[in-house]
């Protein structure tokens, strides 16, 4: 008796086994708009249609395929998904008058980080580098790892952990009880050696990125010249490039300018972030070397409210960075949409469109710098950031045609991530 039931139970197996290895057929989406902004043409066609199959673009332009299930973006302008390439989802506006490791857990942290990439997704950004936790540990880790297997919503993470300084510098703890034992904001690391151990043990724990930290932060800016404190070595910087790059990863370099930004990229940083001072020899440099600069003119602005930029020092800031802005645009430094959200807001990021364009930056260029150039950093050519097919289906709508108005891009009213709708018209 039992021989023949587990003949029978074989039998049956058998029978469905064909359909085993079978995925079920994936959706045919038809996204049809008013319009479609193609950032590497730079032109926005009339009456686009884009067909998604799965996570994937399958073509642009055309007709809608039969039995595709149509979504109507009729009146809106259909574009990639934006990139932000540098952004700190566990951050918040608050942390950056007390320090978080101070007064929050890291569940806390998570818990807003979650809440954080939400509204930065729905407000269009499909894909963020989110360069270091700022002493969340590896929480950015595992926001970026929920994201990915859809147990909360958010960006396609690249995330860098613990950032790399030097004690006494930047990400350290001030005004406070030496006696006490208490965390700083970053992995301080004062030798070669200890860069290198620092590169490993983040690697080990899930690094995309390395960031070290080149230069100060603002209260090491000197009042009079505006020369920020260097915390690096040209040789200190190539040690931990070598050691990033045995790993495949590239390395961030905060820096503002002066020595440490000139051994950030001798040293072979892949992009400096801020760079508020930067002159002419340095942004010749970042051109020979093909250096890429997040600017992040936002997070320095009046609104953003930093208490260590004020009065006239935060207004010579600011004229500083346009300058270097314009400067860098001339000589064709390949400038990278980066905001620093969560020192202000998250979901606003967008503003940042129109520092860029207020600076001289024509709208198609502040576009592809969130686009195709962002996606150039993150080594995801045609993968993110276009409008063609193969690329993940990373798309958004807006009201307006950011050509015209680049305030559009702040009116994003449909979002999709790897071909799922996650806000707007079903």
């Amino acid at each position: 008796m039992r021989s023949s039931l587990l003949f029978a139970a074989s039998v049956a197996l058998a029978s469905i086994a064909p359909l085993a290895g079978q995925r079920a057929p994936e959706t045919v989406l038809a996204l049809r708009a008013a319009r479609a902004l193609d950032p590497v043409a730079g032109v926005t066609r009339p009456d686009a249609v884009i067909v998604v199959r799965g996570a994937r673009i399958v073509s642009v332009g055309g007709t809608v395929p039969a039995g595709a299930r149509v979504i109507d973006l009729d009146g809106l302008t259909l574009m990639p998904g934006l990139i932000d390439g540098h952004a700190h989802n566990l951050l918040q506006p608050e942390d950056e008058v007390t320090p978080p490791v101070l007064v929050k857990s890291q569940a806390a942290r998570t818990i807003q980080g979650v809440a954080a990439a939400r509204r930065n997704l729905e407000a269009g950004f499909t894909t963020m580098r989110d360069v270091d936790s700022e002493g969340a540990g590896f929480a950015d880790v595992a926001l970026r790892d929920a994201i990915r297997q859809g147990i909360v919503p958010g960006p396609r993470l690249f995330v860098s952990t613990w950032a790399l300084s030097i004690t006494a510098g930047h990400m350290n703890l001030t005004g406070v009880n030496p006696d006490l034992a208490l965390p700083d904001l970053a992995a301080l690391t004062d030798s070669r050696d200890a860069m290198v151990a620092e590169v490993r043990r983040q690697v080990k724990y899930g690094a995309d990125w390395i960031k070290l930290y080149a230069t100060g932060t603002l209260r090491h800016v000197d009042r009079t010249t505006l020369e920020p404190l260097s915390q690096v070595s040209v040789e200190d910087v190539r040690a931990v490039v070598q050691e990033a790059a045995r790993w495949r990863k590239d390395v961030a370099a905060h820096a503002y300018g002066g020595e440490g930004a000139r051994n950030a990229i001798a040293g072979g940083a892949r992009s400096i972030e801020h760079g508020m001072m930067l002159d002419e020899g340095i942004i010749a440099m970042m051109v020979e070397r093909g250096v890429f600069w997040c600017p992040t003119l936002s997070v320095y602005m009046p609104e953003a409210g930093l208490p260590e930029a004020e009065g006239d020092f935060q207004r010579r800031i600011i004229e500083s960075h346009k300058r270097s802005f314009q400067a860098a645009m001339r000589a064709g430094v390949k400038i990278v949409f980066g905001t620093d959200v969560g020192a202000f807001p998250h979901g606003t990021g967008a503003r940042e469109f129109g520092y860029m364009v207020d600076y001289g930056m024509p709208p198609i260029e502040a576009v592809r710098s969130a686009t195709t150039r962002a996606a150039e950093l993150l080594r995801m050519e045609g993968q993110a950031g276009t409008l063609a097919a193969g690329a993940f289906a990373d798309l958004i709508a807006v009201d307006g045609d950011p050509l015209a108005d680049v305030t559009a891009l702040q009116r994003v009213r449909f979002v999709m991530k790897e071909g799922e709708v996650v806000t707007g018209r079903q």
